[in-house]
C-alpha cells in the first residue's frame, strides 16, 4: 500500500530509506518549536500557545505537502518570516497579535489562488537571481541580529545605537559557551547539531542558574485551552492601511521565499515537475498558520537534510510530521529553554543564509547594487519588506539609467511600483 501510494520504486527508494530521511529531517528542524515560539512570544503570543501552534502548524503542513505533492519538504513555521511578523508587523505597524493572524490568515488565502494559476511561474521567472539571493542574504544578517540580542552580545549604546554587551554577564557568557558548543557539533556534522547544541546550553544553563524554571515545570499544555486559542484572528482593522500593508508584506515574502526554496529543493530531487504542487500545499498550509496561531510555513532549508539523507517522497515529510506531532508530550521541558540556548541557533541559521552572497554576480553594478541595497537594508530596517523593497526599486531604475530597460520584464516594473506603493501606504498609514 505505501509503495503505491508513493511511489516508491520509481523514485528509487523504499520504506527504510524514507523513514530514516523523514527522522534526519525533524532533528535538524525540531529547533524551530522553541526558537519560532520564543518569537511569537515577543508580539504577545503566550509561549505555550507558540509551542503548540508551531507543532500542529508543522504536522499539518508535512501531511500536506507529503500526501498532495509527494515530495520530502518539510512545512514549517518560517525563520525571517516569523521575525517580519513579530518585529515588522505587530512592533512596528502596531498590529495586535490576533490582528497580524488575521493578516496571515488572508495572505495565505492569496498566494494559494495564485498556486493554482500560471502567475506563479510568471513571477518566478520575473524576479533577478540577484534579488532572490539578496533577500535570503539579507534575512541571515537580520536573524544574526536578533539572535545576538537575544543572546546579550548587543545592546543599546549610550552614546551609539548598538554597543557590545557586558562579558561580566553571566548570560552573555552562556551565550557564547552554548555558541561554541553548537558550533563544534555543527562543524563536525553531527546529526542533529542544533538541537543537541540547544540541549546542552540549556544543561549548561542549568548548572550556573540561567534555566528558565520560573514557569517551566509547572504544566504540560491543555489542549482545552489550545483549542480556545485556535482560530482567535480578529479581523477589526481590516479597513485600515496597514491591515492591508501587513497583508501585502507577508505576500510578498511567503511567495518570493517559498519560489525560491522549492525551485531549489526540486532541483536536488530532480523532480521540478513537482514544484508546482509543492508551493501549492505550502500556500495551503500557510492559510492554516494564521488558523492554528503562528506566522506563515516555508519550505524549510533543513528540508536539505532529509533529502541528503535520501528522501525523495513524501514518505519522509510525513515521518517528520508525525515526529513533530509527538513532541507536544514534552513542552514543559520545551518551557525551560533559556535565550542563550536559542541565540547561538539564530546566528548560525544566519551564518548559513548568506552564503548566497556568492550567487550575485559583482560584474554588474546594475545586478549586485540593488541586491546590496537589500542586503543591507533588511538588518538596518529590522524590515523585510523594506529592505526588498529598496532593492526591487533601484532594480529598474538602474537599468532605466543604463539604456538596459528591455531587458527588465513587465512583472518586475509591477512588483516595483507595488513596493512604491507599500511605501506609500506606510506612511499613509
Amino acid at each position: 500500500m505505501i509503495q503505491k501510494w508513493f511511489r516508491l520504486q520509481e523514485h528509487g527508494t523504499n520504506v527504510t530509506q524514507e523513514i530514516m530521511a523523514g527522522i534526519v529531517s525533524f532533528f535538524t528542524v525540531v529547533y524551530i518549536i522553541v526558537v519560532n515560539a520564543s518569537i511569537l512570544a515577543d508580539a504577545g503570543i503566550p509561549f505555550e500557545m507558540g509551542v503548540a501552534a508551531t507543532v500542529f502548524t508543522s504536522f499539518i503542513g508535512c501531511l500536506m505537502v507529503g500526501f498532495w505533492a509527494n515530495t520530502p519538504n518539510v512545512l514549517v513555521p518560517g525563520m525571517g518570516v516569523n521575525a517580519l511578523f513579530t518585529y515588522t508587523i505587530v512592533q512596528g505597524m502596531g498590529l495586535p497579535w490576533q490582528e497580524a493572524l488575521a493578516a496571515v490568515f488572508i495572505s495565505g488565502l492569496v498566494v494559494t489562488a495564485i498556486s493554482f494559476t500560471s502567475l506563479t511561474d510568471l513571477i518566478a521567472k520575473a524576479i533577478p537571481n540577484s534579488l532572490k539571493h539578496a533577500i535570503t542574504v539579507g534575512i541571515g544578517f537580520l536573524l544574526t541580529f536578533i539572535g545576538m540580542e537575544k543572546g546579550g552580545l548587543i545592546v543599546s549604546g549610550k552614546s551609539t545605537l548598538l554597543a557590545l554587551g557586558s562579558f561580566s554577564d553571566p548570560h552573555v557568557l552562556l551565550t557564547l559557551a552554548s555558541l561554541g558548543i553548537t558550533l563544534f557539533l555543527f562543524v563536525r556534522n553531527v546529526r542533529g547539531n542544533l538541537l543537541i547544541g540547544i540541549a546542552l546550553g540549556t544543561a549548561l544553563a542549568a548548572l550556573f542558574g540561567g534555566l528558565n524554571t520560573g514557569s517551566g515545570g509547572e504544566t504540560a499544555l491543555s489542549l482545552a485551552d489550545y483549542g480556545s486559542f485556535i482560530g482567535a484572528m480578529s479581523f477589526d482593522s481590516i479597513g485600515s492601511i496597514v491591515f492591508w500593508v501587513a497583508v501585502f508584506s507577508l505576500i510578498l515574502v511567503v511567495l518570493f521565499e517559498n519560489v525560491g526554496l522549492i525551485h531549489g529543493q526540486m532541483e536536488m530531487i530532480k523532480r521540478p515537475d513537482k514544484f508546482k504542487r509543492t508551493f501549492q500545499a505550502s500556500a495551503v498550509s500557510a492559510v492554516s498558520a494564521g488558523l492554528l496561531g503562528t506566522s506563515p510555513t516555508i519550505s524549510s532549508v533543513e528540508s536539505a537534510a532529509g533529502i541528503s539523507a535520501g528522501g525523495r517522497t513524501g514518505l519522509t515529510s510525513i515521518t517528520t510530521g508525525v515526529l513533530f506531532l509527538s513532541s507536544i508530550a514534552v513542552i514543559p521541558l520545551i518551557k525551560m529553554i533559556p535565550s542563550s540556548a536559542i541565540a547561538p541557533v539564530l546566528m548560525i541559521i544566519g551564518g548559513l543564509m548568506i552564503q548566497g552572497i556568492r550567487e550575485i554576480k559583482f560584474d554588474d553594478m546594475t545586478d549586485w547594487f540593488p541586491a546590496f541595497l537589500t542586503i543591507a537594508a533588511i538588518p538596518l530596517t529590522s524590515s523585510i519588506v523594506d529592505g526588498m523593497a529598496f532593492g526591487f526599486i533601484a532594480y529598474p531604475l538602474l537599468k532605466i539609467a543604463t539604456g538596459k530597460w528591455k531587458s527588465v520584464g513587465i512583472v518586475s516594473y509591477v512588483i516595483a511600483m507595488l513596493f512604491v506603493m507599500n511605501f506609500v501606504l506606510h506612511t499613509a498609514g
